[in-house]
Protein backbone atom coordinates (compact mmCIF):
# COMPACT_ATOMS: atom_id res chain seq x y z
CA UNK A 1 0.00 0.00 0.00
CA UNK A 2 2.99 1.97 0.79
CA UNK A 3 4.32 2.02 -2.80
CA UNK A 4 1.36 2.39 -4.49
CA UNK A 5 0.92 5.94 -2.15
CA UNK A 6 4.32 7.12 -2.96
CA UNK A 7 3.63 6.03 -7.38
CA UNK A 8 1.89 9.34 -7.88
CA UNK A 9 3.84 11.72 -6.33
CA UNK A 10 7.30 10.65 -8.51
CA UNK A 11 5.02 9.94 -11.78
CA UNK A 12 2.08 11.82 -11.80
CA UNK A 13 -0.25 11.81 -15.23
CA UNK A 14 0.55 14.29 -17.56
CA UNK A 15 -2.70 16.42 -16.67
CA UNK A 16 -1.73 16.45 -13.33
CA UNK A 17 1.42 18.20 -14.23
CA UNK A 18 -0.06 20.56 -16.79
CA UNK A 19 -2.52 21.64 -13.35
CA UNK A 20 0.49 21.83 -11.58
CA UNK A 21 2.16 24.12 -13.87
CA UNK A 22 -0.64 26.64 -14.66
CA UNK A 23 -1.77 26.41 -10.86
CA UNK A 24 1.56 27.41 -9.67
CA UNK A 25 3.80 30.57 -9.43
CA UNK A 26 6.69 31.32 -11.84
CA UNK A 27 8.37 32.61 -8.46
CA UNK A 28 7.94 29.52 -6.88
CA UNK A 29 10.70 27.19 -8.63
CA UNK A 30 9.86 24.54 -5.64
CA UNK A 31 6.54 24.26 -6.95
CA UNK A 32 6.87 23.13 -10.13
CA UNK A 33 6.72 19.55 -11.42
CA UNK A 34 9.95 19.93 -13.35
CA UNK A 35 13.71 20.14 -13.07
CA UNK A 36 15.82 22.44 -14.79
CA UNK A 37 19.50 21.48 -15.17
CA UNK A 38 22.12 24.03 -16.88
CA UNK A 39 24.09 22.11 -19.10
CA UNK A 40 26.13 23.01 -22.58
CA UNK A 41 24.88 23.21 -25.96
CA UNK A 42 26.79 21.02 -28.28
CA UNK A 43 25.84 23.96 -31.19
CA UNK A 44 27.64 27.08 -30.14
CA UNK A 45 28.95 25.33 -27.16
CA UNK A 46 27.10 27.89 -24.83
CA UNK A 47 24.90 26.85 -21.36
CA UNK A 48 21.57 26.34 -22.31
CA UNK A 49 18.71 25.14 -20.26
CA UNK A 50 17.65 20.97 -20.15
CA UNK A 51 14.10 20.50 -18.70
CA UNK A 52 12.80 17.20 -17.14
CA UNK A 53 10.06 15.98 -16.06
CA UNK A 54 8.74 12.38 -14.52
CA UNK A 55 5.09 11.30 -15.74
CA UNK A 56 3.11 8.57 -16.05
CA UNK A 57 1.30 8.04 -19.61
CA UNK A 58 -2.36 6.19 -19.44
CA UNK A 59 -2.42 2.82 -20.52
CA UNK A 60 1.44 2.60 -20.75
CA UNK A 61 4.03 3.09 -18.02
CA UNK A 62 6.24 5.81 -16.48
CA UNK A 63 8.61 7.63 -18.54
CA UNK A 64 11.27 10.86 -18.17
CA UNK A 65 10.38 13.43 -20.60
CA UNK A 66 13.44 15.51 -21.63
CA UNK A 67 13.67 19.18 -23.07
CA UNK A 68 16.94 20.61 -23.95
CA UNK A 69 16.98 24.69 -25.40
CA UNK A 70 20.16 27.33 -25.76
CA UNK A 71 18.71 30.63 -25.38
CA UNK A 72 21.80 31.84 -27.52
CA UNK A 73 21.71 29.97 -31.08
CA UNK A 74 18.27 28.45 -30.66
CA UNK A 75 19.07 24.87 -30.67
CA UNK A 76 16.39 22.37 -29.34
CA UNK A 77 16.13 19.15 -28.58
CA UNK A 78 13.39 16.79 -27.38
CA UNK A 79 13.89 13.21 -25.54
CA UNK A 80 12.12 10.56 -23.99
CA UNK A 81 13.26 7.76 -22.23
CA UNK A 82 11.72 4.69 -19.74
CA UNK A 83 11.36 4.96 -16.70
CA UNK A 84 11.07 1.08 -15.88
CA UNK A 85 12.72 -1.81 -16.88
CA UNK A 86 13.12 -3.54 -20.41
CA UNK A 87 9.89 -5.82 -20.70
CA UNK A 88 10.29 -9.78 -20.88
CA UNK A 89 8.99 -9.65 -24.23
CA UNK A 90 9.44 -7.19 -27.16
CA UNK A 91 6.21 -5.57 -28.79
CA UNK A 92 5.17 -4.70 -32.30
CA UNK A 93 2.41 -1.83 -33.01
CA UNK A 94 0.31 -1.20 -36.14
CA UNK A 95 -2.06 0.95 -37.05
CA UNK A 96 -3.49 2.32 -39.98
CA UNK A 97 -4.08 6.39 -40.64
CA UNK A 98 -7.34 6.66 -42.74
CA UNK A 99 -8.52 9.78 -41.75
CA UNK A 100 -7.52 13.13 -40.53
CA UNK A 101 -8.14 12.31 -36.99
CA UNK A 102 -5.54 9.09 -37.02
CA UNK A 103 -2.69 11.93 -37.26
CA UNK A 104 -3.01 12.55 -33.36
CA UNK A 105 -2.55 9.29 -31.84
CA UNK A 106 -0.07 9.87 -29.51
CA UNK A 107 3.11 8.19 -30.49
CA UNK A 108 6.15 7.49 -27.76
CA UNK A 109 9.28 6.21 -29.52
CA UNK A 110 11.96 4.38 -27.28
CA UNK A 111 15.91 4.42 -28.44
CA UNK A 112 15.42 0.67 -29.62
CA UNK A 113 12.47 1.12 -31.53
CA UNK A 114 12.47 0.73 -35.33
CA UNK A 115 9.51 2.23 -37.92
CA UNK A 116 8.28 0.93 -40.77
CA UNK A 117 6.05 2.55 -43.62
CA UNK A 118 5.68 0.15 -45.93
CA UNK A 119 3.53 2.43 -48.54
CA UNK A 120 6.68 4.58 -48.93
CA UNK A 121 8.99 1.28 -48.37
CA UNK A 122 10.69 3.41 -45.53
CA UNK A 123 11.90 2.47 -42.99
CA UNK A 124 13.50 4.22 -39.50
CA UNK A 125 16.45 2.68 -37.68
CA UNK A 126 16.54 3.02 -33.92
CA UNK A 127 17.17 6.71 -32.70
CA UNK A 128 16.76 8.54 -29.72
CA UNK A 129 13.36 8.39 -27.65
CA UNK A 130 11.04 10.86 -28.72
CA UNK A 131 7.29 11.59 -27.38
CA UNK A 132 5.16 12.88 -30.27
CA UNK A 133 1.84 12.34 -32.59
CA UNK A 134 1.78 10.63 -35.97
CA UNK A 135 1.62 13.68 -37.35
CA UNK A 136 4.66 14.89 -35.54
CA UNK A 137 6.32 12.06 -36.36
CA UNK A 138 5.35 12.48 -40.39
CA UNK A 139 6.77 16.10 -40.31
CA UNK A 140 10.05 15.04 -38.75
CA UNK A 141 10.53 12.67 -41.41
CA UNK A 142 9.53 15.51 -43.90
CA UNK A 143 11.92 17.84 -42.30
CA UNK A 144 15.00 15.10 -42.08
CA UNK A 145 14.67 14.04 -45.48
CA UNK A 146 14.37 17.71 -46.58
CA UNK A 147 17.85 18.75 -45.40
CA UNK A 148 19.97 17.12 -48.05
CA UNK A 149 17.50 17.03 -50.70
CA UNK A 150 19.55 20.28 -52.46
CA UNK A 151 23.05 18.40 -52.35
CA UNK A 152 21.29 15.25 -53.61
CA UNK A 153 20.03 17.51 -56.83
CA UNK A 154 23.30 17.74 -57.85
CA UNK A 155 24.87 14.61 -57.01
CA UNK A 156 22.17 12.24 -57.66
CA UNK A 157 19.30 13.08 -59.62
CA UNK A 158 17.59 9.48 -59.45
CA UNK A 159 17.97 9.35 -54.83
CA UNK A 160 16.57 12.93 -55.18
CA UNK A 161 13.69 12.12 -57.51
CA UNK A 162 12.85 9.11 -55.15
CA UNK A 163 13.35 10.63 -51.75
CA UNK A 164 11.07 14.26 -52.99
CA UNK A 165 8.61 11.47 -54.06
CA UNK A 166 8.70 10.33 -50.46
CA UNK A 167 8.42 13.78 -49.28
CA UNK A 168 5.49 14.63 -51.63
CA UNK A 169 3.75 11.80 -50.55
CA UNK A 170 4.08 12.84 -46.65
CA UNK A 171 2.76 16.56 -47.30
CA UNK A 172 0.05 15.11 -48.78
CA UNK A 173 -1.68 13.06 -46.02
CA UNK A 174 -0.46 16.10 -43.35
CA UNK A 175 -1.75 18.61 -45.37
CA UNK A 176 1.24 21.12 -45.92
CA UNK A 177 1.44 23.38 -47.94
CA UNK A 178 3.82 25.21 -46.65
CA UNK A 179 1.86 28.58 -46.81
CA UNK A 180 1.40 30.52 -43.91
CA UNK A 181 -2.23 31.46 -43.06
CA UNK A 182 -3.40 34.69 -42.09
CA UNK A 183 -6.68 33.47 -40.62
CA UNK A 184 -5.08 31.02 -38.13
CA UNK A 185 -8.06 30.71 -36.27
CA UNK A 186 -10.64 30.14 -38.52
CA UNK A 187 -7.97 27.47 -40.20
CA UNK A 188 -7.64 25.75 -36.86
CA UNK A 189 -11.91 26.28 -36.65
CA UNK A 190 -11.84 24.46 -40.03
CA UNK A 191 -9.60 21.41 -39.14
CA UNK A 192 -11.52 20.26 -35.41
CA UNK A 193 -14.58 20.24 -38.13
CA UNK A 194 -12.94 18.23 -40.52
CA UNK A 195 -11.38 15.89 -38.39
CA UNK A 196 -13.12 12.54 -39.72
CA UNK A 197 -12.20 13.77 -42.85
CA UNK A 198 -10.11 10.79 -45.13
CA UNK A 199 -6.38 11.39 -45.30
CA UNK A 200 -5.07 11.79 -48.95
CA UNK A 201 -3.56 8.19 -49.30
CA UNK A 202 -3.90 6.21 -46.37
CA UNK A 203 -1.06 4.52 -44.85
CA UNK A 204 0.45 1.92 -42.41
CA UNK A 205 2.83 2.84 -39.21
CA UNK A 206 4.46 0.16 -37.28
CA UNK A 207 6.15 0.43 -34.52
CA UNK A 208 8.80 -2.12 -33.75
CA UNK A 209 10.39 -2.28 -30.21
CA UNK A 210 12.36 -5.32 -28.95
CA UNK A 211 12.93 -3.76 -25.94
CA UNK A 212 8.80 -3.25 -25.71
CA UNK A 213 8.97 0.85 -23.95
CA UNK A 214 7.18 1.80 -27.20
CA UNK A 215 4.02 2.66 -27.62
CA UNK A 216 1.65 3.94 -30.09
CA UNK A 217 -2.26 5.11 -29.13
CA UNK A 218 -5.60 3.39 -29.61
CA UNK A 219 -8.94 5.29 -29.66
CA UNK A 220 -11.35 4.47 -26.96
CA UNK A 221 -10.48 0.93 -26.24
CA UNK A 222 -8.08 -1.48 -27.44
CA UNK A 223 -10.47 -3.13 -29.50
CA UNK A 224 -9.83 -0.38 -31.67
CA UNK A 225 -10.36 -1.64 -35.66
CA UNK A 226 -7.41 0.33 -36.59
CA UNK A 227 -4.96 -0.34 -33.70
CA UNK A 228 -3.08 -4.29 -33.34
CA UNK A 229 -0.64 -4.87 -30.62
CA UNK A 230 1.32 -8.03 -30.06
CA UNK A 231 4.09 -9.52 -28.57
CA UNK A 232 6.74 -11.54 -29.35
CA UNK A 233 10.05 -13.53 -28.02
CA UNK A 234 12.86 -11.88 -28.93
CA UNK A 235 15.84 -13.71 -30.65
CA UNK A 236 19.62 -13.54 -29.40
CA UNK A 237 20.75 -11.04 -31.81
CA UNK A 238 17.74 -8.55 -30.37
CA UNK A 239 19.19 -9.39 -26.63
CA UNK A 240 23.09 -8.44 -27.46
CA UNK A 241 21.78 -5.06 -29.33
CA UNK A 242 20.16 -4.43 -25.93
CA UNK A 243 22.87 -5.51 -24.13
CA UNK A 244 21.23 -8.62 -22.46
CA UNK A 245 23.09 -11.00 -23.52
CA UNK A 246 27.09 -10.97 -24.27
CA UNK A 247 28.76 -10.53 -28.01
CA UNK A 248 29.64 -14.04 -30.12
CA UNK A 249 32.89 -13.46 -29.43
CA UNK A 250 32.92 -12.82 -25.97
CA UNK A 251 30.76 -15.46 -25.29
CA UNK A 252 32.60 -18.12 -26.95
CA UNK A 253 35.70 -16.50 -24.85
CA UNK A 254 33.43 -16.87 -21.69
CA UNK A 255 32.83 -20.60 -22.40
CA UNK A 256 36.42 -21.00 -22.91
CA UNK A 257 37.06 -19.21 -19.46
CA UNK A 258 34.51 -21.30 -17.54
CA UNK A 259 35.70 -24.74 -19.21
CA UNK A 260 38.71 -24.33 -17.57
CA UNK A 261 37.86 -22.74 -14.37
CA UNK A 262 35.69 -25.44 -13.59
CA UNK A 263 37.02 -27.18 -10.31
CA UNK A 264 35.19 -30.20 -10.78
CA UNK A 265 36.33 -31.32 -14.19
CA UNK A 266 34.47 -33.81 -15.98
CA UNK A 267 31.59 -34.03 -13.11
CA UNK A 268 30.62 -30.59 -14.01
CA UNK A 269 30.25 -30.99 -17.29
CA UNK A 270 27.34 -31.14 -19.26
CA UNK A 271 26.46 -33.24 -22.50
CA UNK A 272 24.36 -32.74 -25.59
CA UNK A 273 23.00 -35.08 -27.48
CA UNK A 274 21.25 -34.11 -31.26
CA UNK A 275 18.07 -36.49 -31.53
CA UNK A 276 14.16 -36.33 -32.89
CA UNK A 277 11.79 -35.72 -31.04
CA UNK A 278 9.13 -38.33 -30.92
CA UNK A 279 6.37 -36.67 -31.35
CA UNK A 280 6.43 -33.57 -33.73
CA UNK A 281 9.93 -35.95 -35.49
CA UNK A 282 11.62 -31.87 -35.51
CA UNK A 283 15.61 -32.28 -34.36
CA UNK A 284 15.95 -31.56 -30.56
CA UNK A 285 19.19 -31.71 -27.96
CA UNK A 286 19.03 -33.77 -24.80
CA UNK A 287 21.34 -32.75 -22.58
CA UNK A 288 22.82 -35.15 -19.37
CA UNK A 289 25.04 -34.40 -16.38
CA UNK A 290 26.74 -36.13 -13.79
CA UNK A 291 25.69 -35.19 -10.32
CA UNK A 292 26.82 -36.57 -6.82
CA UNK A 293 23.99 -37.23 -4.25
CA UNK A 294 25.62 -36.61 -0.56
CA UNK A 295 25.35 -39.73 1.11
CA UNK A 296 24.44 -42.23 -2.18
CA UNK A 297 26.48 -42.62 -5.26
CA UNK A 298 26.48 -40.87 -8.58
CA UNK A 299 24.09 -40.09 -11.03
CA UNK A 300 23.18 -39.59 -14.44
CA UNK A 301 20.36 -36.73 -14.81
CA UNK A 302 18.73 -36.42 -18.35
CA UNK A 303 16.75 -33.68 -20.02
CA UNK A 304 15.15 -33.47 -23.26
CA UNK A 305 13.18 -30.40 -24.83
CA UNK A 306 11.61 -29.71 -27.85
CA UNK A 307 11.44 -26.09 -28.61
CA UNK A 308 9.08 -26.64 -31.74
CA UNK A 309 6.03 -28.63 -29.97
CA UNK A 310 6.74 -28.21 -26.51
CA UNK A 311 7.31 -31.81 -25.88
CA UNK A 312 10.32 -32.17 -22.11
CA UNK A 313 10.40 -35.15 -20.70
CA UNK A 314 13.09 -36.07 -17.85
CA UNK A 315 14.85 -39.10 -16.45
CA UNK A 316 17.55 -40.39 -14.01
CA UNK A 317 19.92 -43.09 -14.55
CA UNK A 318 21.92 -44.66 -12.11
CA UNK A 319 26.14 -43.38 -12.40
CA UNK A 320 27.92 -46.36 -10.54
CA UNK A 321 28.20 -50.33 -10.67
CA UNK A 322 25.39 -52.78 -10.08
CA UNK A 323 25.27 -53.23 -6.11
CA UNK A 324 25.48 -56.64 -5.28
CA UNK A 325 22.39 -56.01 -2.52
CA UNK A 326 19.22 -54.93 -3.10
CA UNK A 327 17.69 -52.12 -0.95
CA UNK A 328 14.42 -51.68 1.13
CA UNK A 329 13.47 -47.97 2.30
CA UNK A 330 10.88 -47.81 4.60
CA UNK A 331 9.67 -43.73 5.58
CA UNK A 332 7.10 -43.09 8.36
CA UNK A 333 5.70 -39.59 7.34
CA UNK A 334 3.81 -37.99 10.27
CA UNK A 335 3.99 -33.99 8.92
CA UNK A 336 4.06 -31.73 5.87
CA UNK A 337 8.03 -31.50 6.62
CA UNK A 338 8.73 -34.80 5.62
CA UNK A 339 7.02 -33.96 1.98
CA UNK A 340 10.34 -31.56 1.46
CA UNK A 341 12.69 -34.75 1.51
CA UNK A 342 14.35 -35.27 -1.66
CA UNK A 343 13.34 -38.37 -3.17
CA UNK A 344 15.01 -40.50 -5.89
CA UNK A 345 12.96 -42.70 -7.14
CA UNK A 346 14.92 -45.29 -10.40
CA UNK A 347 12.88 -46.83 -13.14
CA UNK A 348 13.52 -50.33 -10.91
CA UNK A 349 11.99 -49.35 -8.08
CA UNK A 350 8.80 -49.93 -6.29
CA UNK A 351 6.98 -47.72 -4.62
CA UNK A 352 3.97 -48.26 -2.19
CA UNK A 353 1.66 -47.02 0.51
CA UNK A 354 -0.11 -49.77 2.47
CA UNK A 355 -2.43 -47.37 4.25
CA UNK A 356 -4.21 -46.58 1.09
CA UNK A 357 -3.59 -49.58 -0.69
CA UNK A 358 -1.38 -47.73 -3.64
CA UNK A 359 1.49 -50.08 -5.12
CA UNK A 360 3.38 -49.12 -8.38
CA UNK A 361 5.69 -51.67 -9.73
CA UNK A 362 9.19 -51.13 -11.12
CA UNK A 363 9.18 -49.11 -14.05
CA UNK A 364 5.74 -47.01 -13.31
CA UNK A 365 6.74 -43.18 -13.29
CA UNK A 366 10.54 -43.59 -14.84
CA UNK A 367 13.34 -42.49 -13.26
CA UNK A 368 12.49 -39.37 -11.31
CA UNK A 369 14.66 -36.94 -8.99
CA UNK A 370 12.21 -34.73 -7.23
CA UNK A 371 10.82 -34.02 -3.69
CA UNK A 372 8.38 -36.38 -2.16
CA UNK A 373 5.43 -33.77 -2.19
CA UNK A 374 6.59 -33.73 -5.86
CA UNK A 375 5.93 -37.43 -7.16
CA UNK A 376 2.71 -37.32 -4.95
CA UNK A 377 1.44 -34.72 -6.88
CA UNK A 378 2.80 -36.54 -9.67
CA UNK A 379 1.32 -40.37 -9.10
CA UNK A 380 -2.12 -38.12 -8.28
CA UNK A 381 -2.43 -36.07 -11.76
CA UNK A 382 -1.65 -39.20 -13.47
CA UNK A 383 -4.17 -41.27 -12.17
CA UNK A 384 -6.96 -38.70 -12.15
CA UNK A 385 -6.26 -37.48 -15.73
CA UNK A 386 -5.29 -40.58 -17.62
CA UNK A 387 -7.06 -43.52 -15.36
CA UNK A 388 -10.04 -41.96 -14.40
CA UNK A 389 -11.73 -40.68 -17.39
CA UNK A 390 -15.22 -41.31 -19.25
CA UNK A 391 -13.90 -43.23 -22.25
CA UNK A 392 -14.31 -46.55 -23.13
CA UNK A 393 -10.60 -47.28 -20.75
CA UNK A 394 -12.36 -45.55 -17.76
CA UNK A 395 -13.93 -47.35 -14.62
CA UNK A 396 -17.18 -47.66 -15.81
CA UNK A 397 -18.89 -49.83 -12.94
CA UNK A 398 -20.52 -47.30 -10.53
CA UNK A 399 -19.35 -49.40 -7.59
CA UNK A 400 -15.80 -49.39 -9.08
CA UNK A 401 -15.84 -45.95 -9.57
CA UNK A 402 -16.83 -44.90 -6.39
CA UNK A 403 -14.60 -46.85 -4.97
CA UNK A 404 -12.00 -45.53 -7.42
CA UNK A 405 -13.36 -41.95 -6.23
CA UNK A 406 -12.73 -42.90 -2.48
CA UNK A 407 -9.38 -43.67 -2.98
CA UNK A 408 -8.44 -40.28 -4.83
CA UNK A 409 -9.68 -38.71 -1.87
CA UNK A 410 -7.34 -40.71 0.69
CA UNK A 411 -4.36 -40.45 -1.81
CA UNK A 412 -5.41 -36.68 -1.87
CA UNK A 413 -4.93 -36.03 2.06
CA UNK A 414 -1.72 -38.39 1.85
CA UNK A 415 -0.08 -35.59 -0.65
CA UNK A 416 -1.51 -33.17 1.67
CA UNK A 417 -0.26 -34.94 4.71
CA UNK A 418 -3.47 -34.59 6.46
CA UNK A 419 -3.09 -38.48 8.01
CA UNK A 420 -0.15 -40.39 8.56
CA UNK A 421 1.46 -42.69 6.34
CA UNK A 422 3.67 -45.15 5.32
CA UNK A 423 5.86 -44.81 2.46
CA UNK A 424 7.88 -47.91 0.91
CA UNK A 425 10.54 -48.23 -1.64
CA UNK A 426 12.01 -51.26 -3.15
CA UNK A 427 15.15 -51.33 -5.51
CA UNK A 428 16.66 -54.34 -6.49
CA UNK A 429 19.35 -52.50 -7.74
CA UNK A 430 19.53 -50.31 -4.64
CA UNK A 431 19.50 -47.25 -6.67
CA UNK A 432 16.78 -45.21 -4.98
CA UNK A 433 17.51 -42.86 -2.77
CA UNK A 434 15.69 -40.73 0.07
CA UNK A 435 17.08 -37.78 2.32
CA UNK A 436 18.07 -38.40 5.47
CA UNK A 437 17.19 -35.37 7.48
CA UNK A 438 19.52 -36.29 10.46
CA UNK A 439 22.72 -37.39 7.89
CA UNK A 440 25.17 -38.58 8.93
CA UNK A 441 23.03 -39.56 12.20
CA UNK A 442 20.50 -42.35 11.23
CA UNK A 443 17.30 -40.89 10.87
CA UNK A 444 14.63 -42.01 13.28
CA UNK A 445 11.44 -42.12 10.82
CA UNK A 446 13.23 -43.74 8.14
CA UNK A 447 14.65 -47.80 7.62
CA UNK A 448 16.53 -49.29 4.92
CA UNK A 449 17.65 -52.58 4.95
CA UNK A 450 19.48 -54.33 2.38
CA UNK A 451 18.96 -57.55 0.99
CA UNK A 452 19.71 -60.42 -1.26
CA UNK A 453 18.65 -60.71 -4.09
CA UNK A 454 16.58 -63.71 -5.30
CA UNK A 455 17.00 -65.64 -8.71
CA UNK A 456 13.74 -64.23 -10.14
CA UNK A 457 14.86 -60.42 -9.46
CA UNK A 458 18.11 -61.15 -11.05
CA UNK A 459 16.57 -63.27 -14.13
CA UNK A 460 14.36 -59.67 -14.51
CA UNK A 461 17.20 -57.58 -14.32
CA UNK A 462 18.89 -59.83 -16.92
CA UNK A 463 22.06 -60.46 -14.31
CA UNK A 464 22.00 -64.14 -14.81
CA UNK A 465 23.13 -64.42 -18.10
CA UNK A 466 25.62 -61.43 -17.82
CA UNK A 467 29.26 -62.80 -18.34
CA UNK A 468 31.70 -60.83 -16.52
CA UNK A 469 34.66 -63.10 -17.05
CA UNK A 470 38.32 -62.69 -18.56
CA UNK A 471 37.31 -58.67 -18.36
CA UNK A 472 40.41 -57.78 -16.01
CA UNK A 473 43.66 -55.99 -17.04
CA UNK A 474 45.68 -59.09 -15.99
CA UNK A 475 43.45 -61.67 -18.00
CA UNK A 476 43.81 -59.83 -21.42
CA UNK A 477 47.58 -59.23 -21.07
CA UNK A 478 48.01 -63.28 -20.40
CA UNK A 479 45.77 -64.10 -23.30
CA UNK A 480 47.73 -61.64 -25.68
CA UNK A 481 51.00 -63.45 -24.32
CA UNK A 482 50.19 -66.77 -25.51
CA UNK A 483 48.65 -65.75 -28.67
CA UNK A 484 52.27 -64.37 -29.17
CA UNK A 485 54.08 -67.13 -27.61
CA UNK A 486 51.90 -69.97 -30.00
Amino acid sequence: MAQTEEHPEFFPSIADVVHKTNAGEEEDISARPMEEIESLCMQCEEQGVTRMMLTSIPFFREVIVMSFRCEHCGHSNNEIQSAGKIRPEGAMYTVKILNRSDLDRQLIRSESCTINIPEFQLVLPPSRGQLTTVEGLLRDIVADLNVQQPLRRIQDENAYAKIQEIIDGLKEIIADDEEEDEEGKDKLEQRDISKEDPVARAITITLDDPSGNSFLEFVDSMSDLKWNMRTYERSLEQDRQLGLAPPAEDKEENVVDETEQQPGGPDEEVFEFPGICSRCSRPLVTRMKKVSIPYFKDTLIMSTNCDDCGYRDNEIKSGAAISELGKKITLKVEDRDDLSRDILKSDTSGLSIPEIDLVLHPGTLGGRFTTLEGILDQVYEELTEKVFNTGDSGVADVDDRAAFQEFLRKLKQVKNAEIPFTLILDDPLANSYVQNLYAPDPDPNMEVVAYERTWQQNEDLGLNDMNVESYSGDDTTDGDVKTQSS
